[in-house]
């Protein structure tokens, strides 16, 4: 909870800092191929949030479906 708490508290110029030193690092070529790496695991993370949680509530709901028929 504390990390969530410090993406919060970054202001323009740290953030103008982080981004200048990313492209210092990668180059400006190179960010676009990044930027895609960083939105497909972000996609692939989602996706199998949801899906886990689909079975979850699946397992749910037939759990109770054998505490009210038995």
């Amino acid at each position: 909870m504390e990390n969530m708490l410090l993406i919060f508290a970054l202001g323009g110029s740290e953030i103008l800092l982080i981004f200048g030193a990313v492209l210092l690092l990668f180059g400006g070529k190179k960010i676009p191929e990044l930027m895609r790496g960083v939105g497909k695991g972000i996609r692939e993370f989602n996706n199998a949030r949801s899906t886990i949680e689909t079975e979850l509530k699946e397992g749910m709901r037939e759990e109770e479906k054998k505490i009210q028929n038995p």
